[in-house]
């Protein structure tokens, strides 16, 4: 997904990715698979796999709040996608399985 002020990321909820609850199509999930952000994000680093690489990892079980948190810092999302469970913050398109 891509936020207002360019910051990008994965979001990604699905059978074999690191979310909570682990299936597909769930009716909203609690925790998140995220990855690969365009630029370090604090607020996502507890959950980074590995930290001393903060744009080429992938963080697992980022809490659904952790993950608004960061859509609200970069001014919400102005192209992209989010499991539901996430706050669709300036969000034009919604995973609807």
């Amino acid at each position: 997904m891509v936020c207002a002020d360019g910051f990008t990321m994965s979001v990604q909820a699905f059978a074999g990715g690191y979310c909570t609850p682990r299936i597909d199509g769930a009716d909203k999930y609690e925790e998140v698979e995220v990855g690969f952000p365009n630029k370090p994000e604090e607020l996502l680093m507890d959950y980074a796999e590995e930290p001393d690489r903060p744009t080429q990892t992938v963080y697992a079980y980022v809490p659904v709040q952790v993950v608004t948190n960061v859509l609200v810092k970069h001014g919400g999302i102005v192209d992209g996608e989010v499991p539901r469970g996430v706050a669709p913050i300036g969000v034009h398109f919604v995973v609807d399985d």
